[in-house]
């Protein structure tokens, strides 16, 4: 699923491009994506209205519109956005007054559009914790203070922090130097601190090279993120840590696989 790089990225990137543009069409070519409301009331809502800002809160996109409804876009799994569109594997494509078009595409129907009144009454962002840009490091102190939750699953938890999922929360531990399995009760200040300092360095570096394209992820123009080449642990079971040389392992952890370096994480 991309996490927090990959849709900041995307968000950047819809705003250099499809702010201002005014939608004329709406092709709805399944239905399936669109959670609500019902297509037809999805598609006249969208008509004729001025896309004004793009925002992003963790994982979702959400297109603020000149009619005042919102544009809320979970990619999940398999979702894409591609500018411009062509339209060939188009799910929905939003089509604009300037003769381009916008294409939301998702091979295997996970992704959700939803177009609400106020994204910020939406479920899952009420649930939503803080993002790891937008607290101190003493706020994240605090924040593990008394969690003997294992450390990974913790960080994944969206309610605890916005926009971390199993990737990132790996090369984050990796920098950090902190075993997956540690109980966050259990790290020491200095650890703390420095798991801080990886999470907000690995996010500002992913953002910085477009995000990872693993799985279905792709950037706007349907080019991949370049972060794939600066990982650490993900994916690299058995290959040598680039620090000890050490044969990084893959193990569960939360029910999901978690690379790690057994000599680098402690």
């Amino acid at each position: 699923m991309p996490e927090l790089p990959e849709v900041e990225t995307i968000r950047r990137e819809l705003s250099e491009t499809v702010v201002g543009k005014r939608i004329v069409n709406v092709i709805i070519n399944n239905p399936k994506v669109i959670r609500q409301p019902p297509a037809e009331k999805f598609k006249a809502g969208l008509i004729n209205a001025v896309i004004k800002e793009v925002l992003r809160r963790a994982k979702v996109l959400v297109i603020a519109l000149s009619n005042n409804k919102f544009l809320v876009i979970h990619l999940k799994m398999t979702g894409q956005l591609i500018y411009p569109g062509d339209g060939k594997k188009s799910r929905v494509t939003f089509c604009f007054a300037d003769k381009t078009a916008l294409d939301f595409n998702d091979a295997r129907l996970f992704a959700e559009l939803h177009l609400v009144d106020d994204w910020q009454k939406f479920p899952f962002i009420k649930q939503l914790g803080p993002e790891p840009q937008d607290i101190t490091k003493e706020d994240f102190k605090k924040m593990l203070e008394e969690k003997k939750t294992q450390i990974k699953p913790l960080l994944m938890d969206q309610s605890f922090i916005s926009g971390i999922g199993n990737l990132y929360a790996a090369e984050i531990l990796f920098r950090a130097g902190i075993h997956p399995k540690r109980s966050a009760q259990s790290l020491t200040e200095k650890e703390k601190e420095k798991l801080f300092d990886a999470m907000r360095e690995v996010i500002r570096e992913a953002i910085k090279y477009h995000g990872s394209s693993v799985d279905q992820y792709v950037r706007l123009s349907g080019r991949p993120g370049d972060y794939v080449r600066y990982h650490k642990v993900y994916d690299r079971a058995n290959q040598p840590c680039v620090v000890c040389k050490t044969a990084i392992k893959r193990i569960t952890v939360g029910g999901r696989g978690t690379y790690f370096c057994p000599r680098c994480q402690q």
